[in-house]
């Protein structure tokens, strides 16, 4: 029986000497790029090398093009989304003095630095450790950082229960390769190890050539599931029984990744494997990585990822080989439906006497523009208050552990800075989500990020018109269709098709339990209001008790939509 090829990137891991590579002397070099080898193990360490697009279309004087303008993304990894009121500052002074002047909140409860030099690459990442953070694993052919609802409630154990296993996964499947220590967290004499003297260290998780793709791990709880269980590779949804998790769902095969072009590739829920008690799940997870890790596809890296395998082999198959890596037979699932999802945004009582507050942070972006200086504002409340924070999800920041008697302190604050409390935002701005896209995003087709608030400026008025302001439906973007922002999963899903264009996805839902269908491709972005017009006010006219808007377009379907769509155009065309 032939051997399979392997991909170039497998190859490469495989000799990278443990994620090494030729990092080290890159490092030094006065060249503003790394070689596309390098590139590749940059990610282990939680950097995706970048340069500005919109430089691209710049020229000289001469009319000449300019060079690119190479810099560098830098992720830190944050299990839950806990983050110190010292780290969060550290943090925001690092945007300032070494990334682009902002910080990123990611989709899956990180932190990004864009803008970040090459040469200014180690003193970053070793700055991000003295405050007992780390970007190692945060991107790469790994597990990636481990969610976790961030809702700070005391009353009950269940959300701290479940933040602990967020932070026991992150620990346990971490890798264990010494290069990350090696090459940014000593000198530069450090950093100079003979290629004939490299000693690897075990990884018994990984093995030699890590996973065949990115993985991503989640834990949620059906009453809340702001975190998208069902999209994660290994989803873990608490059990519980009389304020104590009893044990976790374990849910596989979930991921939004998709190339349209490419009909073997597809946006996909995860299923539900198996129920594990809280003494078992780490060994359940463990078990579940090894399959992927020996038999997912390390030919071709669009069919990588653990959603094709389950995809291909069923559920039954890939239970049998769970077991026997596990050394046990497994159970069947509980039966746990979701019922809702939270963005936490607003005040809430915390259970101990203390306070949350949750700040909604459009599209992530913690950056001062105009009247709205999120970056300022949040600094003057960390200083002066020093609470513990946590980001969201939605890419938003919970302000946590606030004394009563500081609420007015921190809503004035808020106020001098433009901060928004949740009341002044409509809840379509605070469910929206955008990925980075343009100008930094190498995948990017479109834009995301830099459109998406004039467009729920623009989609506003049209809820209100039809009385639907105070419904809540999710509208996510991405400037591409690999699904970052995970639009698939969305009522609306607005994915990048072409400069300017996006396809349109209906039938999600907030609680993230449905796939949504394409709708109609190749939308110009100045038109999708529009689109969206005639489908809300037959929504409202039709749905039936509190059936939410998504729920209503997976009822009816594309066609009866489109036509219900013609019939009105038809009619105003009449009068």
């Amino acid at each position: 029986m032939s051997q399979p090829t392997l991909s170039k990137i497998e190859n490469l891991k495989l000799d990278s000497r443990q994620l090494r590579g030729t990092l080290a002397d890159e490092l030094q070099n006065d060249r503003p790029d790394f070689s596309a080898d390098a590139i590749q193990l940059l990610k282990y360490h939680g950097s995706y090398q970048q340069d500005d697009r919109d430089v691209r279309k710049q020229k000289n004087a001469d009319g000449t093009k300019k060079e690119k303008a190479y810099s560098c993304l830098i992720r830190t990894a944050v299990p839950g989304g806990r983050v110190s009121a010292e780290q969060f500052l550290a943090e925001l002074d690092l945007c300032d003095r070494l990334g682009n002047g902002s910080l990123r909140i990611t989709t899956r409860q990180g932190f990004q630095l864009h803008g970040v030099l090459k040469s200014n690459l180690k003193e970053t990442i070793r700055t991000i450790n003295q405050i007992k953070l780390s970007t190692f694993a945060a991107c790469g052919d790994v597990s990636r950082n481990v969610m976790c609802c961030p809702a700070p409630f005391k009353n009950n154990p269940v959300r701290e229960q479940m933040q602990t296993l967020a932070q026991e996964i992150a620990v346990h499947f971490r890798p264990r390769s010494t290069s990350y220590y090696e090459l940014w967290l000593t000198d530069d004499e450090g950093n100079k190890q003979d290629v004939a003297d490299f000693q690897p260290v075990a990884e018994p998780i990984y093995g030699e050539r890590y996973l065949p793709r990115k993985f991503k791990f989640g834990v949620a709880e059906p009453a809340d599931n702001c975190i998208d269980v069902y999209t994660q590779d290994v989803g873990l949804l608490a059990i519980v029984e009389e304020n104590e998790v009893i044990g976790y769902n374990v849910i596989v095969g979930g991921g939004m990744g998709n190339t349209p072009s490419a009909d073997k590739t597809f946006p996909r829920l995860g299923d539900e494997v198996t129920f594990a008690t809280p003494d078992q799940v780490i060994a359940v997870c463990g078990a579940i990585v090894k399959v992927q890790r020996d038999f997912g596809n390390r030919e071709d890296r669009k069919r990588a990822r653990l959603k094709y395998l389950l995809h291909d082999w069923g559920v039954a198959k890939f239970k049998s080989q769970v077991e026997a890596y596990y050394g046990a037979p497994l159970p069947e699932p509980k039966h746990a439906p979701v019922t809702g999802v939270d963005d936490h945004v607003g005040w809430h009582v915390q259970g101990d006497g203390k306070l949350f507050l949750g700040v909604n942070i459009e599209n992530g972006r913690i950056v001062d523009v105009g009247d709205v200086r999120i970056k300022s504002g949040l600094r003057a409340i960390l200083q002066r208050y020093g609470m513990p924070t946590r980001l969201t999800p939605l890419q938003s920041v919970i302000l946590c552990d606030i004394d009563p008697a500081d609420r007015r302190g921190v809503e004035a604050l808020l106020g001098e800075y433009g901060l928004k409390s949740a009341d002044e935002l409509s809840l379509a701005r605070r469910f929206a989500v955008a990925c980075p896209a343009l100008p930094t995003c190498g995948l990017a087709i479109t834009e995301s990020e830099r459109v998406m608030p004039q467009l729920i400026d623009q989609i506003e008025p049209v809820l209100a018109q039809h009385g639907l302001e105070k419904s809540q439906i999710s509208i996510r973007m991405t400037g591409c269709p690999n699904g970052c922002a995970r639009p698939y999963v969305a009522d609306i899903g607005l994915v990048g098709k072409s400069v300017g264009k996006y396809t349109i996805y209906l039938g999600g839902n907030p609680q993230g339990t449905r796939i949504g269908f394409v709708y109609q491709d190749a939308t110009p972005l100045e038109e999708i209001p529009a689109q969206l017009s005639p489908l809300l006010a037959s929504y409202q006219a039709e749905k039936s008790g509190d059936e939410a808007f998504g729920d209503y377009c997976a009822r009816l379907g594309r066609e009866t939509l489109l036509a219900k769509v013609g019939r009105a155009e038809a009619a105003i065309l009449q009068n």
